[in-house]
């Protein structure tokens, strides 16, 4: 299992279209993945979890990958998130 702490630099953060393409990205993987906002965690692949962390612009999150692809899933949702998710 890894880890690593980003911060959401889109403008409406994970919401809506963008929770969209960032859970696609994280169902493209076969390891289970997770995000975090404070003390409340959610999987990554799913939109009403996602969605209901209200992670907002410029929010610390960890994300959290535990399984045969956790890097390339970590490394790839961390650039979608830094990239700012299409915004």
């Amino acid at each position: 299992m890894i880890s690593k702490e980003v911060t959401v630099v889109n403008t409406v953060g994970l919401h809506a279209r963008p929770a969209t393409y960032f859970i696609q990205k994280a169902s493209s993987f076969e390891s289970s993945v997770w995000v975090a906002s404070g003390s409340r965690r959610a999987n990554a692949k799913s939109l009403l979890g996602v969605l209901s962390l209200g992670i907002s612009k410029g929010a610390a999150l960890t994300i959290i990958a535990d399984g045969p692809d956790e890097k390339e899933a970590l490394d790839a949702l961390c650039e979608l998130i830094l990239t700012g998710l299409n915004d």
